[in-house]
């Protein structure tokens, strides 16, 4: 046995500096000239850190893809192609943060560099960037009487992820013993009920605001736009919205989950005993990188506790040029044309989380100029911006919609919008302004331009009204756009084309960019991002004489595409066809049209 031992030792290694420069020489990814110049700078060749990351600090062109570098990611492949040994990307959605780090202690992952990254009833699979040190392998196994599984992965990853899961995992933990000892220590029902009322002294648990601090930055590391904290009977879930699409992050015990929202509750000043009732707040914050972020919370009371939502607003993302936002060149001068006309009414209209908001706050800030009063009514104010007057909407209070614009007509505005129109008493208060000579802007639920006439007629508008009032309405989508790094060009099949573009056959593209093969900066997914697509809808005289109390939606959409508007579905295919998202993402997000559509054009041009 004691032989075997030794001769472990001395067959086990760490990677040597110069020997991965000479294998890299002879794999012809560098130049023998650069790896010896390299070579001979002592400083790095004697240094700590891993051999791949000093390499990838160099910043070498990649010959094998030209515009490309070898950087770590690239040579971690590499590596593990020379050793033979399976790649893995580490990704923090897609690990048992609990269940891998019971496989070993955080102290032995550090002294070999290695990372337990997955374990089932019959293997461990752990994440090494050392392949020649398998001193560990023998000793694991017979501990574990598991299987052992190596795989490569990115030595930073490895360092930060060892740092960062046996700190959260021991952060849950704690919480989750400190929570049975509170209870172990009640001696009556008074105590419990006590404890009950109060959640402070679990909400500034050293361990609750670790992994609360965690959760944020990681949420904004991930680019997710909302995070949210589900309760369940055993375990609560915590779920990132990225990209329009909501992933599983981790699985927290419920006592530490209610614990957390108790915490965030605190932070964004609402009732922390409060449990019963829906709750709203906000709270800033920076990201590791000092922005300034923004979080609006919603609480909502379940079977199993208090479920939190958190929305992240980033001021960057919120006001944009209209290009970033996805406009074509005749979209924003049609926008423009609406908005900058002395009064009148404009609508944004799509569902719940199509881009509505920025859309407003992107041309508010561009007509918020410093002679101009620009005041809004919003439920709630989306994010706070200097350069506006905002009133949040207390329908407790009795200040709603309506009872809002009242006051905003007294305070001298020349741009006023509303959060939202969804009743009559609302609709009539913003026409009254748009009469009175005011720039009015607001949204409304529906599924395109044409039927947010027809739904004002619906709640009870009079179609005069409607004819001298509004300029114009725009629906919207978000797509996810295709991922930058890793979509490549491809010919457009015709019957899938025709299908996106059937009853209206736009001209389909000789090529374009329309595929993406998912990489490490999309998350394998294709998608990274997202962009607007537009229904624009102005209300020439013709359009307006098609406007009477019997409007037909039918005939005002045949109507409106003879002015010029084209469909939601004619605007994301121009989108696939500049290679910035694909069919599939227009057919999801944009339905087809239903019914009889033999009344519109067959025809549109870009």
């Amino acid at each position: 046995m004691s032989t075997v031992r030794t001769a472990i030792r001395i067959t086990d290694r760490r990677l040597d500096f110069a020997q991965v420069l000479a294998d890299l020489v002879e794999d012809e990814l560098v130049a023998k000239e650069v790896a010896d110049q390299l070579c001979r700078d002592r400083r790095l060749s004697r240094s700590e850190t891993h051999p791949l990351v000093v390499i990838a600090d160099q910043k070498w062109k990649d010959p094998r893809t030209p515009g490309k570098l070898l950087n770590l990611e690239t040579l971690t492949k590499w590596l593990a192609e020379r050793v033979k040994l399976p790649y893995l990307h580490i990704d923090p959605f897609k690990i048992d943060f609990a269940a891998v780090t019971k496989v070993m202690s955080s102290a032995y992952a550090e002294r070999f560099r290695i990372l337990p990254v997955g374990v089932t009833a019959n293997e461990a699979t752990i994440a090494t960037c050392e392949p020649y040190v398998r001193e560990w392998e023998e000793s694991l196994k017979q501990v574990l009487r598991l299987d052992i599984r190596r795989v490569i992965a990115n030595p930073l990853d490895i360092q930060g992820y060892i740092v960062e899961f046996y700190n959260l995992a021991r952060s849950v933990k704690g919480a989750t013993e400190q929570e049975k000892g509170a209870y172990s220590q009640i001696a009556n029902f008074e105590q419990l009920v006590q404890l009950g009322r109060s959640g402070k002294l679990d909400a500034n648990d050293q361990h609750i605001v670790h992994i609360c601090d965690w959760l944020f930055n990681y949420a904004f590391e991930q680019r997710a736009s909302d995070i949210h904290l589900e309760p369940r009977r055993d375990a609560g879930n915590v779920r990132f919205r990225i990209d329009g699409v909501l992933h599983q992050v981790y699985q927290i015990p419920t006592p530490v989950m209610a614990a957390m929202t108790s915490r965030i509750k605190v932070l964004g000043r609402m009732d922390v005993v409060e449990k019963r009732r829906p709750q709203d707040g906000r709270l800033k914050t920076v990201t590791p990188h000092n922005d300034e972020v923004e979080l609006r919370l919603s609480t909502m009371p379940t079977a199993f506790g208090e479920k939190l939502v958190m929305r992240v607003f980033n001021p960057d993302n919120m006001v944009k040029d209209y290009r970033d936002l996805g406009f074509s060149e005749d979209d924003e001068q049609k926008w423009n044309h609406m908005v900058n006309q002395p009064h009148g009414i404009i609508l944004v209209t799509g569902p719940t989380g199509s881009g509505k908001t920025t859309t407003l706050y992107s041309t508010l800030k561009q007509l918020a100029l410093p002679d101009v009063n620009v005041c809004t009514v919003e439920d709630p104010i989306e994010m706070v911006e200097p350069s506006f007057n905002q009133m949040q909407v207390q329908a407790s209070i009795g200040v709603d919609f309506a009872s809002g614009i009242r006051t905003l007509l007294r305070q001298d505005p020349d741009i006023i919008m509303v959060g939202e129109i969804r009743d009559l008493e609302t609709a009539e208060m913003a026409i009254r302004a748009a009469l009175t000579g005011h720039r009015v802007l607001s949204t409304l639920h529906t599924n395109d331009a044409p039927s947010a006439i027809t739904r004002l007629l619906d709640i009870g508008v009079p179609y005069y009204l409607l004819q001298s009032t509004i300029l114009g309405v725009m629906a919207q989508r978000l797509l996810r756009t295709l991922c930058r790094h890793c979509k490549t060009h491809h010919s457009l099949e015709e019957s899938a084309w025709e299908h996106l573009t059937t009853p209206w056959r736009a001209p389909k593209p000789k090529e374009t960019t329309c595929v993406a093969k998912g990489c490490l900066e999309c998350r394998m997914t294709g998608y990274m991002g997202r962009i607007g697509i537009y229904e624009t809808m102005v209300l020439t005289p013709e359009l307006k004489k098609a406007i009477s109390a019997e409007t037909d939606l039918a005939a005002l959409q045949d109507r409106a595409y003879k002015e010029g508007m084209k469909p939601l579905r004619i605007n994301g295919a121009m989108k696939v066809a500049a290679g910035l998202t694909t069919i599939d993402e227009v057919m999801k997000v944009v339905p087809p049209p239903q019914g009889d559509r033999r009344h519109l054009p067959r025809r549109i041009h870009e």
